[in-house]
């Protein structure tokens, strides 16, 4: 009653203090062990800035504005500078390079087969997984999805559609982003559409089917787009050629509307089933933002009708994709739970993709595997931003030095050491990232204690590492998996057609 006073008196200020009791109220209950489904949807190049709420000036993505206006969201989420090491630590809760993953190809982009991964821990409590999209941590069958813990898998090959190298990594012969051939439980169905759409169809009616099962679903979406080649649906790339931008930067932007759009119409169905209640929706990249397609920063990406150059935007912060500057792995982190999580909140601690496994098996009420986490759990944050949060450093290396060379004539190379404030990189360089987020003024020289103890802690954990990185001396296999396999499948069975569920 006293409540309901105050908003007869207060009006609209003692609206919002109510609302923000209610929701404290509804975050009373413990998060650990709440078993939500989780849909997880990771973009691939796409970064922090190509979003309507993070200051894009071209792009509009009302779907993603939407989920960060419902969401909690961590603003200084960091992950790897490109893309299989982000989606093992991911997958793991620890370094990249813990896995074995110093690349992307050349073997080192396989995730060591003596981790336990996240669909695996999520068995453990009774959990179904499914992923849709793009996986990246190994083409050869042990290193398949389908054998590591996802009951549905529905995958392209390789780091993208259509790639393939002299290594087992590549994806299946001459496959294309429209009508893309797509690995289903270990065989090979053809598609029809856009590779995005047909992902996030794929997700949803697999979704609709485990819905109503006794099973907590765990679905992730891991989109290729808008990684290149910049191909896209041309009514998503007729607004930006009108603006100015050419061909594949086009295309760039137009992939970002069209997941947009993907994202959209899968959280309609989400509430059309009733599942946001019981649902956690999670949003982020896997790397810092490409040069804005094509493009890099500082170089123009088209030209506007009225002959001024268009640059791209990256949210002021220095460094693309393949840096490891804040610009190379700060990508957007939106976490929804309606009901749970209030919405609109922001979290500046610093987080990482390590913290993504913690983060679901204590959700889950899962154990953690021994000896492997070196994440956190992000539910005390979740619960109070407020929390006691002990500082810590992230580590980065960009790796992809040439196989057969020893890493360790590159440990103090194109690496960063993070902490709340500081961003330590290549040994050269001392950045307040609280004062000075776009990296404008190097403070080595007036912080040398700093620097020193960041690169100390660097030290350290290189020597802990090396002997983790157990691709090194992988020798190259002389076959692709996914040709040999998608060959003898056409000769014998065929490949059939895979009709997108009706929703």
């Amino acid at each position: 009653m006293r409540q309901l006073g105050a908003l007869l008196v207060f009006g609209a200020a003692a609206l919002a203090a109510w609302e923000l009791t209610a929701w404290e109220l509804a975050a009373a209950e413990p998060l650990e062990g709440s078993r939500p489904n989780v849909v997880l949807i990771m973009t691939d190049d796409q970064g922090y800035a190509p979003l309507g709420r993070h200051g894009h000036p071209w792009i509009k993505t009302p779907s993603l504005d939407d989920l960060y206006d419902h969401s909690t969201r961590f603003t200084r989420f960091l992950v790897s500078p490109t893309c299989s090491p982000t989606r093992s630590a991911m997958m793991t809760g620890r370094h990249d390079m813990r896995n074995g993953i110093t690349h992307t190809i050349l073997e080192r982009e396989r995730m060591t087969l003596d981790a336990t991964i996240l669909p695996q821990v999520l068995k453990t409590v009774g959990y179904t997984s499914g992923i849709f999209g793009k996986w990246h941590l190994g083409d050869e069958e042990p290193y398949q999805p389908h054998r590591r813990g996802f009951d549905e898998a529905f995958i392209h090959g390789a780091g993208g559609i259509g790639q393939a190298y002299d290594c087992s990594c590549a994806d299946a012969p001459n496959n294309r982003y429209f009508d893309p051939v797509i690995r289903h439980n270990g065989s090979f169905v053809q598609t029809e559409g856009f590779c995005t759409d047909v992902f996030f169809s794929a997700a949803a009616g697999w979704i609709n089917q485990v819905k109503d099962g006794d099973a907590p679903f765990f679905a992730y979406i891991a989109t290729n787009a808008p990684h290149g080649p910049y191909l896209a649906p041309e009514k998503y790339k007729q607004r930006f050629k009108a603006m100015g931008f050419a061909e594949e930067q086009a295309a760039f932007y137009g992939m970002i509307e069209n997941i947009d759009e993907n994202v959209g119409r899968l959280l309609n169905r989400l509430d059309e089933w009733k599942l946001l209640d019981n649902t956690v929706v999670i949003f982020m990249s896997d790397n810092g933002m490409t040069g804005g397609g094509p493009g890099q920063l500082g170089k123009p990406v088209g030209t506007s009708p009225d002959g001024k150059p268009l640059f791209p935007y990256n949210a002021d912060m220095k460094g693309l994709k393949g840096s490891p500057e804040e610009g190379g792995v700060r990508v957007p982190f939106f976490i929804r739970w309606d009901g749970r999580l209030p919405p609109g909140r922001d979290i500046d601690r610093i987080a990482a993709h390590i913290d993504l496994l913690p983060t679901l098996a204590a959700l889950a009420g899962a154990s953690l595997p021994e000896k492997q986490v070196e994440g956190r759990s992000l539910l005390p944050l979740l619960e109070n931003p407020q929390a006691d949060w002990p500082d810590r450093y992230l580590y980065t290396h960009v790796g992809r030095w040439p196989t057969g060379a020893n890493p360790d004539e590159f440990q103090w190379k194109n690496f960063s050491v993070r902490s709340q404030r500081y961003r330590f990189v290549n040994d050269t360089a001392l950045y307040d990232m609280e004062r000075d987020p776009g990296q404008t003024t190097n403070l080595i020289e007036q912080q040398p204690a700093i620097a020193q103890a960041m690169r100390a802690a660097y030290d350290a954990w290189w020597k802990e590492t090396r002997p983790l990185m157990v691709n090194e001396d992988a020798p190259l296999s002389p076959t692709r998996p996914f040709h040999e396999l998608f060959e003898r499948q056409r000769q014998t069975t065929g490949i059939p057609t895979w009709k997108a569920p009706t929703l």
